[in-house]
């Protein structure tokens, strides 16, 4: 069986990407690891394992279309079946996540549909929460509300602080994001 290519795509320490990684799941090839902030700790990942990496840095271009054009010229010429947002911090454009539809995932830190956007962790304490967690979901136009495909949960405890709830989360980030992966190239996920 031939494996899935895959191309990820990072912005900072790429905590997923070595998870991942780490993960050495038989049926997927990573092909390329492209991030559009030229210091992200989490290329060192994808050097260390001889996965091929790239920069396209967002700052250097004129407007969100000009970046997400050149994003996907670089993306394309991997040909990837799957492209998985891991801790990638741009907004993408309709006409990028139209050409990857289907074919486009992303993992949230909240069980969604709450709490989409940023500070997840601190929004789910402000609101008393008792539970939190994260989500693996196909990336459709509006933000964060793809189709979900996997889920973890976790308990918020009375003494937590936002980076000890992070850190909990993101130890459920690491389980669920390959598990979903594998089920993707096991042909079992559909949009």
């Amino acid at each position: 069986m031939a494996k899935l290519p895959l191309v990820a795509l990072i912005s900072g320490r790429g905590s997923n990407l070595k998870a991942i990684i780490d993960a050495a799941d038989p049926l997927i090839e990573i092909r390329a690891v492209i991030s559009n902030r030229p210091q992200a700790p989490g290329l060192l990942y994808a050097q260390q394992a001889g996965i091929a990496t790239q920069i396209i840095d967002h700052k250097t271009f004129k407007s969100r279309l000009e970046f997400d054009t050149a994003l996907q010229t670089a993306i394309d010429h991997y040909q990837p079946k799957l492209v998985i947002l891991a801790g990638f911090m741009r907004i993408l454009s309709p006409d990028f996540i139209k050409h990857y539809r289907g074919c486009l995932l992303n993992i949230h830190p909240s069980l969604l549909p709450a709490f989409k956007g940023l500070h997840t962790h601190q929004r789910v304490l402000q609101s008393n929460m008792k539970e939190h967690g994260t989500s693996v979901h196909f990336v459709t136009e509006e933000l964060d509300s793809g189709p979900v495909i996997i889920q973890a949960r976790v308990p918020v405890l009375p003494d937590d602080d936002e980076d000890s709830l992070a850190a909990r989360v993101l130890q459920e980030e690491h389980r669920i994001y390959p598990q979903a992966i594998h089920w993707f190239a096991q042909g079992r996920l559909k949009t």
